[in-house]
């Protein structure tokens, strides 16, 4: 068994789908038109159960990050140092997330970036931020 792989019930099933298939999904209310992540079934600023699937644009800015030097958890250790972020998305919601393809020194709040795509396992990709290019 691996620990590291997602275990999706129903609600979360098409967010990882979409990712496979390398498209950023996040949940939109039908009444108040706010986005919101993590994925839940109803809209955590109206409470309204009224929300659907959109496609998000992949981009948004560096929020805040720290640098992972030491995690001994599986399958952590064989990955540091690595960028631990929360980025600020276009659409509004803030996403936890890992920077990647990027200098530690270059990082900075406010910093454009956008969506990219792990593959972690034959099943699953995961949606990382690389800095933006232009």
């Amino acid at each position: 068994m691996r620990f590291d792989l997602p275990t999706p019930d129903l609600e979360q099933q098409p967010f990882w789908d979409a990712a496979k298939q390398e498209r950023l999904l996040v949940k939109r209310c039908r009444a108040c038109r706010a986005h919101h992540f993590y994925p839940r079934p109803f809209c955590p600023r109206c409470w309204s159960g009224d929300v659907e699937w959109v496609e998000a644009s992949g981009r948004g800015t560096l929020y805040t990050w720290s640098v992972v030097h030491v995690n001994d958890l599986p399958p952590f250790p064989e990955r540091v140092p690595y960028v631990a972020a929360i980025v600020d998305l276009d659409e509004g919601p803030r996403m936890e997330t890992n920077v990647v393809d990027c200098d530690f020194d270059a990082l900075q709040v406010g910093m454009p970036l956008e969506v990219t795509f792990r593959e972690i396992s034959d099943d699953f990709a995961i949606p990382v931020f690389r800095p933006a290019e232009g």
